[in-house]
């Protein structure tokens, strides 16, 4: 059993930790593991394991597991380890694919339906079937994998959320009921709001996909990504997701 967080450095500063630390702590309890440690404690050993390494651009990884000392399916009298892992890194998906667009494909793996997991949690079982999805799509020469829910919605790629821009202006992007809300979801929705963009927050179905003229997707490790093209339906790099980007990196 293991929960674990992302976060960037930009500049040797962190990027929304104290958010961070608060998602860790929340999918620790929806998984029934008590961090031995505060929120400002992780806080404070996150800033500090930075400032040691010299990180200036970069990403934290912070784990949080159960160990071996009950080699069951019952776990109450594992001892909880954590640890804060950090490097200097880049850009997740290659630097000129930020600019031309990246290649989606539909994914055969759905994310689960709510009540059969933990969905609100950044927990490493939830992404095993996102790792099966992202080694397919690399095999046929897309770059990442676009994920359909439990009821055949659009949900998200394998590690990020997703935002379709339509004819008018507008902004689609499926409300999260069964995948996280990410932190970059939620700065990037802000962002829009403030340009005077309007974003609806809504079920997606995969047959409006061709009604879209621009796609992007948000994470901390994708940052903001735009979408050159999902299966056989292609979109444009426009102004306002070059825009928003700007604005995300000034932040």
């Amino acid at each position: 059993s293991c929960v674990f967080e992302g976060l960037r450095v930009y500049d040797g500063e962190i990027f929304k930790l104290e958010e961070h630390t608060e998602r860790l702590f929340h999918s620790a309890k929806r998984m029934d593991i008590k961090i031995p440690y505060s929120e400002d404690e992780i806080n404070k050993a996150t800033k500090k394991i930075v400032s040691v390494q010299n990180v200036q651009n970069g990403y934290i990884r912070p784990l949080v597991w159960r160990g071996s000392e009950m080699m069951a399916v019952s776990a109450q009298k594992t001892k909880i380890h954590v640890a804060i892992t950090t490097w200097e890194w880049g850009t997740y998906f290659d630097p000129k694919l930020k600019t031309q667009g990246i290649k989606l494909n539909i994914s055969k793996w759905r994310r689960p339906a709510p009540n059969t997991i933990p969905w609100d949690t950044k927990a490493s079982g939830l992404y095993m079937i996102c790792t099966l999805s992202k080694h397919e799509a690399e095999r046929d020469g897309y770059t990442d994998s676009l994920m359909l829910d439990h009821e055949g919605n659009i949900a998200e790629a394998t590690g990020a959320n997703i935002f379709f821009k339509d004819k008018n202006g507008e902004l689609h992007t499926p409300i999260p009921d069964s995948f996280l809300d990410g932190i970059t979801r939620r700065t990037v929705i802000e962002i829009a709001k403030s340009k005077n963009i309007k974003v609806n927050e809504r079920k997606i179905s995969p047959k409006e996909l061709s009604n879209f003229v621009g796609c992007f997707l948000t994470g901390t490790a994708a940052e903001v990504t735009p979408v050159s093209c999902i299966s056989d339906h292609q979109y444009k790099v426009c102004d306002m997701i070059i825009n928003l980007n700007e604005s995300y990196q000034t932040l």
